[in-house]
């Protein structure tokens, strides 16, 4: 199919047994179009302006970038060892990646294509993101069960915070007031409040019929209005819908098998779920809370972004376009 420039919103789904990537057009729920990327992709994100893409290639050592109307690899970004997952800073300039094998959060300037620093984590850095207004950098390393506090200006550590085993992934409410972990052997959803850099409370779940060791929290979106929060839990093959106010689960959607990773449409109105084991993607409804389609797409769907049309991106400066990874 040959390519074309984005008419519909568009899904791209990491795939890391085929190394490839899954194009999904939001208004049909079929795939589009297939790219062929670096090994094992994980994480991927957007250029701000939706221009390029960026993907993790783990295997590959890597950072690759793509022209995303064509799907033309643009150039390598110097990445660090395995790169797992990344975050874009919101003016566009800055990419912070963690490297797994070195401990270590890697920065590169996206013009320049140069490491800026290297900053010294813990052991299995996993999760990364970057607040609001671009002064603090987090990131999570799985080993030490920590989170680590990264001043952009300087690039010093400072607050390491401990949260429960495996923690991976890290979500920034919209106002940046708090930061919601997700740790995986832990089976919970740690929220700190960033200004006092410390825990504020845990959120845990349970599912009738699941067993507690089955439910592992990873990927976590929440809505633009910071009133709802979702919550992938891995092997339990369900997301978690959550009341961002009460830091109460309010219910649980069952979806495909093993789901990694999760994102939202522009209008908050669909949920997108990458499923590592039944290889498909499930597009949730979040008014009625219902799946609507299993798509199928390549073998262990990680991580997913969202390439949304000028309609939807016009005039909208806080557009969020990430996703998060991670897989063992």
């Amino acid at each position: 199919m040959p390519m074309h420039a984005a008419i519909a919103d568009e899904i791209y789904v990491t795939n890391e047994k085929d190394n490839t990537v899954s194009v999904i057009d939001a208004r049909t729920l079929n795939v589009v179009r297939t790219l062929n990327v670096g090994k094992r992709p994980r994480g991927i994100t957007f250029s701000r302006d939706f221009t390029k893409f960026f993907v993790c290639a783990s295997d590959s050592n890597s950072v690759q970038v793509y022209d995303a109307t064509t799907g033309t690899m643009l150039h390598d970004l110097p990445s660090g060892a395995d790169p797992e997952q990344f975050a874009l800073s919101h003016d566009g300039r800055l990419l912070y990646i963690a490297n797994e094998d070195n401990a270590v959060t890697t920065v590169v300037d996206v013009g320049t294509r140069q490491v800026v620093k290297q900053i010294d984590v813990g052991i299995e850095p996993e999760g990364m993101a970057v607040s609001p207004d671009d002064k603090i950098a987090v990131t999570t390393s799985e080993t030490t069960n920590m989170v680590h506090i990264i001043d952009t200006a300087t690039f010093d550590v400072l607050a390491n915070i401990l949260v429960d085993q495996r923690p991976r992934y890290a979500q920034f409410t919209p106002d940046g007031a708090k930061l919601w972990v997700s740790s995986e052997i832990g089976g919970t959803v740690s929220i700190i409040d960033v200004a006092k850099r410390e825990m504020e409370k845990k959120i845990t779940f349970a599912i009738p019929g699941v067993r507690r060791d089955s439910i592992q929290p990873v990927g976590i979106r929440m809505t633009r209005d910071a009133k709802t929060a979702f919550v992938a839990l891995g092997p339990a093959n369900r997301v978690a819908v959550v009341d961002v106010a009460t830091a109460k689960v309010k219910s649980y959607v069952l979806v495909g098998q093993r789901v990694w990773h999760l994102e939202l449409s522009p209008k908050d109105d669909l949920l997108f779920t990458t499923n590592g084991v039944s290889n498909d993607v499930t597009v949730v409804d979040t008014a009625s809370l219902r799946a609507l389609k299993s798509v199928k797409v390549g073998r262990y769907p990680w991580g997913v972004a969202i390439r949304a049309t000028p309609e939807h991106t016009a005039g909208s400066a806080t557009l969020e376009s990430k996703t998060q990874t991670e897989t063992r």
